[in-house]
């Protein structure tokens, strides 16, 4: 840790991010939801879409971009799908609520799926994949931005897409599988992030107006802005293409809000949801060895390099979480710089750092 990062407990956050939204006009219950899976972000490790991201729901609530309060509503539904809108509901409020309605899909039907359009930016797709594994379920999540083009086509050099993360939750006999990634070589926060740190991007990730790649994040903000490549960049970029084109079809078009009716709804998002339970395929205690054999060979298989074992996604976040749990959450300057702007907005002074 560099002597400029600070520690805070994790109750104390917990309090003052709640105040500061309820200090913005959100209700009580919606506060304590979008607080607690900011957080949660932070604590597994997705910085890029934690607690950083308070200030702009503060800002969306005050200008009335984000309700403070309310239901989404049922616009579709049959026994184990669905079609909400979230009406600018706040994402991390809204998100739990369409995961636990699709748990219960789950136990009647064996699945359920639900998608969400006009929901609030919904921040780190990990933060709820718990909702599901802790209740013995399977669980994937996707989301795209109408409002918003930062990514290319695989062979082009100009945004058509959304920066789409995919998610999937599995449960095992111990910690769970948890995979949170995005379907493009990098998201728009990592971009933004590097800006701030005056950083390069690890590799290059961007396609500039004219057809060169480069690893400057700052080419993402100049004018014409450089685009986002798909996953897997120059040379197998059409493979991230055909998921992020998969990803757009299964949130925007099964939720029948794309571009042309969101293009003004700024960071709002689209969801798919889609839980399984997998006792209705068999024995449960079955699944669950299949699933810790699958863990037992991913592990025995010889690593490259003996100093970087082969992990299993999420297992490394929760070992994060328990450990910032017990010592305190750590936030880099930069992002403190952000949490004290949210406190001045908000009136709210920033819990002392504990180290």
């Amino acid at each position: 840790m560099s002597e400029r990062d600070c520690l805070f407990d994790y109750n104390e956050l917990l309090d003052w991010a709640s105040e500061c939204l309820q200090t913005a006009g959100a209700s009580g219950e919606v506060a304590r939801h979008v607080a607690y899976y900011l957080l949660e972000g932070d604590l597994l490790g997705y910085s890029t879409h934690g607690l950083i991201r308070l200030l702009n729901n503060c800002q969306w609530l005050d200008r009335g971009e984000s309700l403070p309060k309310g239901q989404p509503q049922v616009l579709q539904q049959r026994a184990a799908v669905a079609n909400w809108d979230a009406q600018r509901l706040p994402g991390p409020y809204v998100v739990p609520m369409a995961i636990n309605e699709a748990i219960l899909m789950a136990k009647q039907a064996g699945t359920g799926t639900i998608t969400v359009r006009r929901s609030q930016h919904i921040a780190s797709l990990a933060a709820y994949l718990s909702l599901a594994t802790e209740q013995g379920m399977m669980i994937s999540l996707m989301c795209s931005t109408p409002g918003q083009r930062a990514v290319a086509p695989f062979g082009a050099k100009q945004a058509v897409y959304s920066p789409n993360p995919f998610a999937v939750g599995v449960p095992s006999s111990s910690d769970p599988i948890l995979l949170d990634i995005s379907l493009s070589m990098t998201a728009a926060g990592k971009v933004r992030q590097a800006k701030a740190n005056q950083q390069k991007l690890p590799y290059k990730a961007l396609v500039t107006e004219h057809g060169e790649w480069t690893d400057d994040p700052e080419t993402f903000f100049s004018e014409p802005a450089s685009a986002i490549a798909p996953l897997g960049g120059e040379l197998l970029g059409y493979k991230g293409y055909g998921l992020t084109l998969f990803s757009e079809l299964w949130t925007m078009a099964l939720a029948q809000y794309g571009r042309s009716q969101g293009k003004d709804e700024g960071d709002a998002n689209t969801v798919w949801i889609q839980v399984i339970d997998p006792s209705a395929f068999g024995e449960q205690k079955t699944f669950i060895a299949q699933v810790d054999e699958l863990i037992r060979d991913t592990l025995s298989a010889e690593a490259i390099d003996a100093n970087n074992p082969v992990r299993i996604p999420g297992h490394q976040a929760l070992a994060r979480k328990r450990q910032q749990m017990e010592l305190g959450v750590r936030y880099a300057p930069a992002t403190l710089k952000v949490l004290n702007k949210c406190a001045e907005f908000c009136q709210q002074p920033l819990p002392n750092a504990i180290r």
